[in-house]
């Protein structure tokens, strides 16, 4: 089920790319691929726990044998909640615990292979600037943006060009030009760094300028077209889109 942590010497740098691996795939079982966790979370069935690995695959299993365990292991039981709370609600659950888990398997990491204080700063460090699994699922850091150029259509968003400022002092007229000009430059940083806060639905990750974008019209989430299979040119074709999980949901007991 999990493969046991290597011999050899770890560095920071190792240890973060396990860490992301592993919450990448922890996102995608809370979100894109949220159908099929919640149909293996059957309560009828013993303990469970969700497993994310540094494949970026996630899994629902039974907790490890050996105690104590290779490594620490997630919350157990999370399938007995899941008919008794809101479904929102118990993915929220699901999500805290497995923010907890995945600190405590990187400073497991830390601990074993000797990070000192130093280190240890460092890979929190590089761990705090992603969100947490909690925000993406529960979409409490995500800033919803819309693309000036093209209203709302599906896509995503590009930068327009700076206009370029006089080197000679302008006249009256010129002046109030600059000053529009200006504002607008300023609008457009504005817009540039509200995208730079909107994270991917399905991945976690940050806005990219050069990526493309495509935003659910149920939830209003934004997905980075390669996580949600959506190309440009398929997008332009699409009235309304509906990510993975809005298409996935039904009424729930």
């Amino acid at each position: 089920m999990e493969v046991g942590a290597h011999n050899s010497p770890r560095t920071v740098e190792e240890v973060f790319r396990d860490f992301k691996g592993r919450r990448i795939g922890l996102i995608k079982a809370l979100t894109t691929d949220v159908e099929e966790f919640f149909q293996r979370c059957d309560p009828e069935k013993e303990n469970l726990c969700l497993y994310g690995f540094p494949t970026e695959q996630w899994e629902v299993n039974l907790p490890a044998e050996e105690v104590p365990p290779e490594l620490p292991e997630p919350a157990l039981g999370i399938n007995f909640a899941r008919d008794g709370m809101q479904e929102k609600d118990w993915l929220a659950l699901v999500a805290v615990h497995s923010d907890a888990w995945l600190l405590s398997v990187a400073f497991y990491f830390g601990a074993r292979f000797g990070f000192d204080k130093a280190d240890r700063k460092r890979l929190f460090n590089m761990i705090n600037d992603l969100p947490t699994i909690f925000e993406v699922v529960t979409g409490a850091s995500k800033t919803q943006f819309k693309d000036k150029s093209s209203g709302t259509t599906p896509g995503g968003t590009k930068a327009k060009p700076k206009m370029e400022k006089l080197p000679k002092p302008p006249t009256k007229d010129e002046g109030e030009a600059l000053d529009e000009e200006e504002e607008e430059d300023e609008d457009e940083d504005e817009d540039e760094e509200e995208h730079g806060d909107t994270l991917c639905g399905a991945c976690g990750e940050n806005y990219a300028h050069d990526e493309f974008w495509i935003c659910c019209d149920i939830c209003e989430r934004w997905f980075h077209g390669k996580c949600v299979k959506i190309t440009p040119a398929r997008a332009e074709h699409i009235k309304q889109y509906k990510c993975p999980s809005c298409s996935n949901k039904r009424a729930r007991p």
